[in-house]
């Protein structure tokens, strides 16, 4: 298999994060074994410390990302991130820069569609109460938008699927591409 980069994009609470864990286990267990997992949240307080929620900071911590996904396509690593990444143009330069070195189709960009009500009853951290009561500002899907994906290369839908289906969508993708 070579390496991809498969990145999930959604709201916050949609999934992503499931997901991906779901994905970097079953690699595994298939023996590929140089995948690395990033998750959103953990590469704010590493890679992308200081910065805030803003655009450009957000855009900034995206194609952050982006280009770590495409120093270890480079060499032959996959990459799994679970990021909200709300803005298409830096999914879609990030998507420029990892098949640069990858190839056409290295890149898979999978939208964790879920409505946001959904997500809102799922919120464990209790950040979309804190969006609405205008203590968090500039939080995607509420005070920020979430430019949806125009093409996504698979769309699950976590409203109304299992874990388990939308991740065999996901693996059927990168079977037949990779």
């Amino acid at each position: 298999m070579k390496a991809f980069t498969a990145w999930f994009t959604g709201l916050p609470s949609s999934g992503k994060t499931t997901l991906a864990n779901l994905l970097h286990r079953e690699l595994l267990q298939k023996g590929i074994v140089n995948a690395e997992l990033f998750d959103g949240d953990v590469v704010r307080t590493h890679l992308s410390k200081g910065l805030g929620f803003s655009k450009a900071d957000r855009d900034t911590n995206i194609l952050r990302i982006g280009w770590v996904c495409q120093l270890l396509t480079k060499h032959g690593v996959s990459n799994i991130v679970a990021a909200i990444s709300p803005y298409r143009e830096a999914r879609n330069e990030v998507r420029a820069m990892v098949e640069k070195v990858g190839g056409e189709g290295s890149f898979v960009e999978i939208w964790v569609r879920c409505p946001v009500e959904q997500c809102m009853k799922r919120d464990a951290k209790g950040l979309y109460a804190k969006a609405l009561a205008g203590k968090l500002p500039n939080f995607t899907g509420i005070s920020d938008p979430y430019e949806e994906p125009l093409d996504a290369d698979v769309i699950v839908n976590t409203k109304v699927e299992t874990p388990t289906e939308s991740l065999n969508k996901v693996l059927r993708l990168l079977e037949k591409r990779m």
